[in-house]
């Protein structure tokens, strides 16, 4: 006889991470119940040191591609790179009503613009407010952190109810006035949280991170003694920052100016929605700068991580068509390194250094607070919520790991957490935790406007001709007779300068003749003779200088 199955036992929960684990940044995930998707972020990452001439790193999006009737909607906590960089790319492919507070949404819009990504229904929400998106009801709950309208989200299906922190801190005393709302985190948690995604960045830090109104007074120190112009990189969405640096800027009778394609068009994208308050008297143009003096211009510049093209660092290389660094000038770097940007931020300080700036960072005075909570906020958190089943998520593995050990200090029992690999499936009910299928995934690379056509081969090739150069053979064979009509000749790359090594050339071109000599050109098979002419080249240029090139033969036939 047939087992009867209980018709009332609900399906299970399906989550899967896109990206956001095992490294910081590219925040995807995906939460699926029967027929119902919802994602909850679609972030970008920084390119690695070896992803060259890669501009950007967005998820695999394949998994949503072949489901795509099924998403009901994107689902934003805020308005960072790493949770909305991916939205114009991945839209074009599956596209879904977008949700998410009043700046979020404004940021995201003016991607969709940029990308001229069209017909994209969008629906700003408050905190608190509930939507309902297929068998999902989510709500969004205000938390604290280093951009307004961030939020975590409650999503509930009939299999429970799951808690997204988003990135988050607890933060009393927040510029804004608006404290992280434990009350409602509370009260889920006295209802039942099935499961808790929790952001681990901050998980390696003890205590907890110092409140965003800390750094005031450092602004107010650094704004009074500045004798010339003050200039303060920072990242273009931390409105909350850059509305003190103003204040304390227009306190001592400065003016603003906005430079940096993002901080420009976030800082107008604020002021338009009322996020950011500053005199329309107070605003002058970068082509205004050289009627003011000195001590009555702030500008305010991208360029915190030491990206090539950014504000900073071109005024710091004299590269800024409108702004070049002063021995006069004061220079104010409010933000953290993101991991792996360190040494670019260093090459930038020393460049101001060298044009005599005043330089202050992170290392030397509290002028950057970190938005993510730090153990004993992300404690509060579990207290608060209570859940039966934990994925930690946003961090790097180590961060990961050690945020499950934080669960299970707190007494979680541990067969209940899972440490989440990047496209693995979780499937869970209020009963039962599991591993499901692994689905295509990893990272997409944007180079320019290409999307996806830079992969390993290409990659490698770069990396290959950045190591050893390049060096190209080029020559006519008339097929029909036989002959050699002309070269060949040696063209190099970044292999060795020509005109200084022309013995070696020249070597390099007896061994082609060598090899055409010995060839039947009459007819010949192109593609043999010229794996012949790599395969040669590369012993001899190997045994005699060391180096490995990439050898391209090029032949003419005419």
């Amino acid at each position: 006889m047939s087992q009867r199955v209980n018709a009332t036992e609900p399906s299970k929960l399906r989550i899967v991470s896109l990206g956001g684990v095992d490294e910081i940044g590219k925040n995807m995930t995906v939460f699926e119940y029967e027929d119902d998707i919802v994602v909850v972020d679609c972030g970008s990452i920084f390119p690695k040191e070896d992803m060259l001439g890669v501009d950007l790193v967005i998820p695999d999006v394949s998994y949503l591609v072949a489901k795509k009737k099924n998403v009901r909607g994107y689902l934003f906590t805020h308005g960072h790179e790493d949770h909305i960089g991916a939205t114009p790319y991945i839209l074009r492919q599956v596209p879904a009503p977008l949700y998410g507070t009043k700046l979020t949404l404004a940021l995201v819009d003016l991607k969709m613009k940029e990308h001229r990504v069209p017909n994209i229904t969008m629906h700003v929400v408050q905190p608190r407010d509930e939507i309902q998106l297929g068998k999902f009801t989510c709500k969004f709950i205000h938390v604290s952190h280093s951009i307004a309208g961030a939020c975590a989200i409650a999503l509930t299906c009939p299999a429970g109810t799951v808690v997204v922190s988003g990135d988050f801190k607890v933060d009393y005393t927040p510029i804004d006035g608006q404290v992280t709302d434990l009350q409602t985190l509370a009260s889920l948690g006295e209802k039942g949280v099935m499961a808790l995604l929790c952001e681990s960045t901050n998980v390696e830090r003890p205590g907890q991170t110092m409140s965003e109104m800390k750094i005031g007074p450092t602004f107010e120190n650094l704004f009074r003694d500045a004798k010339g112009r003050v200039i303060v990189a920072m990242f273009a969405s931390n409105i909350h920052r850059m509305q003190m640096v103003i204040d304390n800027g227009i306190r001592y009778g400065r003016r603003v100016c906005f430079i940096g394609r993002s901080m420009v068009n976030v800082s107008r994208v604020a002021m338009q929605i009322g996020e950011l308050h500053i005199p329309e008297d107070c605003l002058i143009d970068v082509d205004s700068l050289d009627q003011y003096p000195d001590e009555e211009i702030l500008v305010m510049t991208t360029g915190s991580q030491g990206e090539p093209m950014a504000g900073l660092t071109r005024m710091a290389y004299a590269e800024h068509r409108k702004l070049q660094i002063r021995q006069s000038d004061m220079v104010l770097i409010s933000a953290t390194p993101i991991p792996g940007n360190e040494k670019f931020i260093s090459r930038v300080i020393n460049q101001l250094y060298r044009c005599g700036a005043q330089v202050v960072y992170e290392a030397l005075a509290e002028v950057h607070v970190s938005g993510h909570a730090c153990q004993e906020e992300l404690k509060l958190m579990h207290a608060l919520v209570q859940p039966k089943y934990f994925i930690p998520v946003h961090g790097e593995y180590r961060m990961l790991w050690q945020h499950a050990e934080l669960a299970e200090s707190m007494g979680m029992n541990r067969k209940n957490i899972v440490i989440p690999e990047i496209g693995q499936v979780i499937e869970m009910t209020e009963n039962s935790l599991s591993l499901g299928e692994q689905v295509p995934t990893g990272g997409v690379l944007v180079d320019g406007l290409g999307i996806g056509d830079v992969g390993n081969v290409v990659l490698r090739d770069r990396k290959h001709l950045s190591q050893d150069g390049l060096i190209i053979v080029a020559m006519a064979i008339d097929r029909d007779q036989g002959v050699l009509v002309s070269g060949p000749d040696i063209i190099s790359r970044g292999f060795i300068y020509v005109r200084e090594n022309e013995d070696i050339i020249e070597s390099m071109r007896e061994v082609v003749r060598g090899i055409l000599r010995e060839s039947s050109l009459d007819g010949a098979d192109w593609v043999a003779l010229k794996n012949r002419i790599k395969d040669d080249l590369h012993r001899y240029i190997y045994e005699k200088i060391k180096r490995n090139p990439m050898i391209l033969p090029i032949i003419l036939d005419v």
